[in-house]
């Protein structure tokens, strides 16, 4: 797995080690208090063979050899969002830490939504599958540092950014600055409220380290994946916003960009295991689990 480390800046800046996981173009991290080795896990995945229907635990289990190898203590499993282009890790990286998971709250207006799209009423319960459901401006300790949460919809209605000290963690907004910025057309995404997510993020110090979801290389000349920019190179280089495009413009350039998209391949099947906090559906009666996936609806 190709990794990249970002080290700290100094006191009250983290050491972020990041994780490329090829098959969805994710990027999953380590987040280190250096003072105390206290790490949080953010966006890790959980691997999966559509053609086959089968998981592995092969990209979540290199990231807990990095934090084994380190002397690292996981404090935390975070996630931004439930994903549709891969499965999280976050139930099984749980059960082998002892670490509590938390997403934001909204995720409970999310499983709301799908439930409809997957007609299984009741099928999804946060409040159970989540140890913390994060609000705008909570905040939650890592070592010495502190973690704060910043709403930021528009690629799905409940996602939000992780800020610790000069990192931030801005998911499925920012792509890096060759890439523009990411799709807002799933549903409860609007790339109004996208827009409005990222001039928020925008707005934090120039000098912030800025750390996305996902990169798809190559890209132009570039042929490594590439997940770390600042403030300042986002506002003066991105593709999708770089010198100040305004709402109405990016709105255009995000929709008609969003209009010629597929579905991710793992999409129908990610929901249903992200909204039950990274677990499959419960067994049947074989002892199997099953899939549900709507013909048709897309």
């Amino acid at each position: 797995m190709f990794t990249r480390t970002s080290p700290s800046t100094g006191p009250g800046s983290p050491r972020v080690t990041g994780f490329y996981e090829a098959d969805s173009g994710s990027i999953q991290y380590v987040v280190v208090d250096e003072a105390t080795k206290k790490a949080a896990l953010i966006d890790v995945v959980l691997d999966f063979d559509p053609e086959h229907g089968r998981t592995r635990t092969d990209s979540a289990q290199e990231v807990l050899d990095y934090v084994r190898d380190e002397g690292l203590e996981v404090q935390w499993v975070l996630d931004t969002h439930p994903h549709a282009d891969h499965m999280m890790a976050s139930a099984w990286l749980k059960e082998q830490t002892g670490a509590p998971n938390a997403i934001g709250e909204k995720v409970r207006e999310i499983a709301k939504l799908w439930e409809k799209i997957y007609n299984t009423p009741g099928a999804f319960d946060p409040d159970r599958d989540f140890d913390r459901l994060l609000a705008k401006g909570d905040t939650i300790p890592l070592g010495e540092l502190e973690i704060r949460v910043m709403f930021s919809p528009g690629h799905t209605l409940g996602s939000i950014t992780y800020v610790v000290g000069d990192a931030a963690f801005v998911h499925d907004t920012l792509m890096h600055v060759d890439a523009g910025t990411t799709r807002a057309d799933f549903p409860g995404g609007d790339s109004g409220e996208l827009y409005r997510s990222l001039m928020e993020i925008l707005a934090l110090p120039e000098d912030t380290r800025l750390f996305v979801g996902h990169d798809y290389p190559p890209v132009g000349d570039r042929k490594d994946p590439a997940w770390e920019a600042t403030v300042a190179e986002h506002k003066a280089h991105n593709k999708h916003l770089g010198g100040g495009v305004t709402e109405k413009d990016f709105r255009k350039i995000r929709d008609e960009r969003d209009a010629t998209l597929a579905l991710p391949d793992r999409m129908l099947h990610a929901l249903q295991v992200n909204l039950r906090g990274g677990r499959l559906p419960e067994p049947e009666d074989d002892g199997n689990s099953y899939f549900k996936i709507p013909a048709n609806k897309f």
